[in-house]
């Protein structure tokens, strides 16, 4: 029996299925949505919701968990985030 990868959501801390989260990784000064889990370089998880995203950005969670030492812009990501809440139902 394989057991699904678990990760921690950096918004509100909960644990969760990989497959559940999206990744999150940080390029060019920006905190970069990495939905197909492809992208090179260390990456964090959350919940692909604007709660869990806001929670994210109080905490200031992302350049912690993505070990930046300068902030990272978020635009891209919260757009991401915005897109899919329109799409998904809750």
């Amino acid at each position: 029996m394989v057991s699904e990868p678990v990760r921690t959501c950096v918004g509100c801390r909960r644990r969760a299925a990989k497959a559940d989260l999206l990744r999150v990784v940080a390029e060019g000064g920006e905190a970069i949505p990495d939905p197909r889990r492809r992208a090179p370089g260390r990456g964090a998880h959350l919940h692909p919701t604007p709660e869990c995203l806001e929670l994210a950005l109080r905490r200031r969670a992302l350049p912690r968990a993505l070990r930046v030492s300068q902030g990272l812009g978020t635009k891209r990501l919260e757009e991401h985030v915005q897109e899919w809440a329109a799409v998904e139902p809750h």
